[in-house]
């Protein structure tokens, strides 16, 4: 889907591969009744990719194989998203969470480093939180679930009457009008996403075509975004990453989750590694593949795996939100570049 858009409406290229020729094809299993889909390649440490709001593992194809080399990559389309099946169901990211745990119960994987993307690193904060036994390192890139602030398309699309005008606003003759207009709207700002997301927003967009991912997406939306914004955070729970790896990625140019977030996120979870990429916008994973893939592979190759201690965790729960003092110095990595 993804890449048909790209080639109907001419908009700008879809990630490249990085120097790797086969894409990972998607696989299928049911889990509770419901058709998941998900890629998986490679073995080694396992390493789960979590994917953002309306989006696919797709999202990931061009990572994928080059992070299989050394890894059991899982890359899940969530409930509702990209070929999963789009029930009416429960949508929040506790759900999510929940469903991560049971696929990897599925394939036979008990512990894995989890990377979330958007709203998928609020599930992979999430998940973090639910199985903190089955969490070893924990990558939240361009995360939701810091702050309130999120683009004011979302706020909309998440207030009263967002069911009646989705329909409307994804036909065939406004599909149409906007394949004609992204040139101007993209050398105009881009409905305010920058032209580092504009593209790739837009064809996410686009592929609410039927009524059952119009619905998924909306219930997924509302279930964590209102007209004021984010309604839902880990950073009241973010002390309890003391321990766990934990590195945070995002791009300086960021315009649908503020860039300002990673810098919350860091100073919340004790430890943490830090990384703005200068030249990317809510999708660094797809403006700098070779710098994420580095970034990522460094973190994953030069930290220890989270080992669960019940009694530590019990001890963190009781103190609640900790003095600074208590916790390693956070690590900042702000290079610039990509």
């Amino acid at each position: 889907m993804e890449r048909r858009l790209v080639a109907e409406w001419g908009y700008g290229p879809a990630p490249a591969a990085v120097n790797e020729p086969a894409e990972v094809p998607v696989r299928y299993r049911d889990i509770h009744g419901y058709r998941r889909a998900f890629r998986m390649a490679g073995s080694g440490p396992p390493l789960l990719l979590v994917h953002g709001l309306g989006d696919s593992s797709e999202t990931w194809s061009h990572i994928l194989p080059r992070l299989a080399r050394h890894r059991t990559v899982i890359a899940p389309d969530l409930l509702g998203h990209g070929d999963s099946e789009q029930p009416r169901a429960d949508y929040a990211v506790a759900a999510y969470a929940c469903g991560m745990r049971d696929l990897l119960g599925v394939l036979d994987i008990e512990r894995v480093s989890v990377v979330g993307h958007s709203l998928g690193a609020g599930v992979a904060m999430q998940f973090a939180y639910q199985f903190p036994e089955r969490c070893e390192r924990l990558v939240i890139v361009g995360g939701g679930g810091v702050g309130p602030e999120v683009h004011p398309l979302l706020r909309l699309a998440a207030g009263p009457g967002a069911e009646l005008a989705l329909p409307l606003a994804t036909s065939a003759p406004v599909r149409k009008a906007l394949g004609l207009a992204a040139p101007l709207l993209r050398l105009t700002g881009g409905l305010g996403l920058g032209r580092h997301d504009f593209d790739y927003v837009l064809e996410r967009y686009l592929a609410l075509s039927t009524a059952t991912s119009r619905q998924a997406f909306l219930r997924t939306l509302r279930a964590g975004v209102d007209l004021r914004g984010q309604v839902i955070t880990m950073m009241d729970r973010s002390y309890l990453t003391a321990g766990l790896p934990t590195l945070i990625v995002w791009g300086a140019h960021d315009r649908v989750i503020p860039v300002e977030h990673a810098g919350l996120a860091h100073s919340a979870m004790p430890g943490s590694r830090l990384e703005v990429f200068e030249d990317a916008g809510h999708f660094p994973h797809h403006d700098a593949p070779e710098r994420f893939i580095s970034v990522l592979e460094d973190f994953l190759d030069t930290t220890t795996p989270q080992e669960y201690d019940a009694v530590r965790w019990r001890q963190l729960l009781r103190r609640g939100l900790p003095d600074e003092s208590l916790y390693p110095e956070a690590e900042a990595h702000p290079s610039s570049g990509s």
